[in-house]
């Protein structure tokens, strides 16, 4: 593990933007166990490469198919980072590696993870398939601590085809109030999300019959998000294209977590001033608050290579009315941002909530 705290250049009393050195992108914040914790997806190397993943005889064969991208043959593992205060970060290295995952080989992106049942779930897309005819998907991984090692928990993906248009990629798992998970997912520009069993390792029908409930807003590229404040459900979702200035993230709202939606705008988008292509992002609630974080990645302005992406938090504010203000964009990045030690002693999720969704004031 290695401790990161202002390495590139804002003292140890405030972070500063990129949180973290490196090439990181689609980062998901969590509060697990009284400390903040990142999961993003590895998107280049940054001088030596890193050690290689060890792969099986098929491992090796699937990584023969043509990948979109060279890069996606690198992204094998995840890392993760935690933090007590959002500024000081330890790296935990190889959270996740496709060594603990027979059938996944190369593409992997964009992990998702939530705590069930005294373990760590982590969903997590695979081999970027172009079709029903290629193994990889999402699938699910487990672990004892959030800084893993996160192992295979069904020996093939849990979502592996094309449903309703969306490609299987950008899982997120979100816990509404009684306690149901839902995952949500989709490239291509289709939306899906499915209930879970208790479990997480089966996909349950809704009351209505339908399993893949596509719920696709205007706009919607991948990269999808849910929070819960106030009785209200905030759909999240990145537009434009990845390696692009256009990349960003709007937003809708509904009363539940399958909607109907109502679109509402873009909170997040390209400063000329500070970066391009942010997006992909998530959000967290300082638990007993009513303060929200965004992490999100974006690209230097001195860079048009699309992996080149940091990972970024900046202050996520609601106005009276429930809407979101539209982010600020900063280098300076947030000040430290402890969680109470009463929150950490009582537990910082409480039964039936999701640990990013919280959004009143105690």
């Amino acid at each position: 593990m290695l401790t990161i705290a202002g390495l590139l250049g804002c003292g140890a009393a405030t972070a500063s933007n990129p949180i973290v050195p490196g090439w990181y992108a689609d980062p998901e914040i969590r509060v697990f166990a009284g400390q903040y914790w990142i999961y993003p997806t590895y998107s280049d190397h940054v001088g030596k490469p890193v050690a290689a993943s060890r792969f099986s005889p098929a491992q090796k064969l699937a990584r023969q198919r043509k990948t979109v991208r060279p890069s996606y043959g690198m992204q094998t593992f995840f890392d993760a980072f935690s933090s007590p205060d959002l500024v000081h970060w330890t790296k935990h290295r190889r959270a996740f590696d496709v060594q603990n995952a027979g059938w996944a080989a190369y593409a992997i992106w964009a992990p998702s993870v939530i705590e069930a049942n005294g373990r760590y779930y982590m969903f997590f897309s695979a081999n970027d398939i172009q079709s029903d005819a290629e193994l990889g998907g999402i699938g699910l991984a487990v672990s004892t601590t959030p800084g893993g090692p996160f192992k295979d928990a069904l020996g093939k993906p849990l979502v592996g085809a094309f449903h309703n248009g969306a490609q299987p990629i950008d899982p997120f798992a979100f816990r509404d109030r009684d306690g149901q998970v839902y995952l949500f997912y989709g490239g291509w520009k289709h939306c899906n999300v499915v209930r879970l069993s208790p479990d997480l390792k089966r996909v349950l029908p809704f009351a209505d019959g339908t399993t893949f409930k596509e719920i696709t807003p205007p706009g919607y590229v991948e990269g999808s998000f849910m929070i819960e404040r106030r009785g209200v459900y905030y759909l999240m979702w990145s537009e434009g294209g990845w390696t692009g200035p256009d990349y960003s993230v709007a937003y809708a709202t509904a009363p539940s977590p399958t909607g109907p939606f109502t679109p509402k705008g873009k909170i997040l988008a390209q400063d000329l001033r500070i970066a391009r292509g942010a997006g992909h992002h998530s959000v967290v609630n300082v638990p007993g608050t009513d303060d929200w974080y965004i992490a999100y990645h974006r690209r230097p302005l001195d860079t048009d290579r699309g992996e080149h992406r940091q990972i970024a938090i900046d202050r996520m504010v609601f106005a009276a009315d429930g809407t979101i203000k539209p982010v600020v964009m900063t280098n300076t990045g947030v000040a430290p941002r402890p969680i109470r030690a009463a929150v950490k002693r009582a537990g910082t999720t409480a039964p039936g909530r999701d640990e990013h969704s919280s959004g009143r004031a105690m």
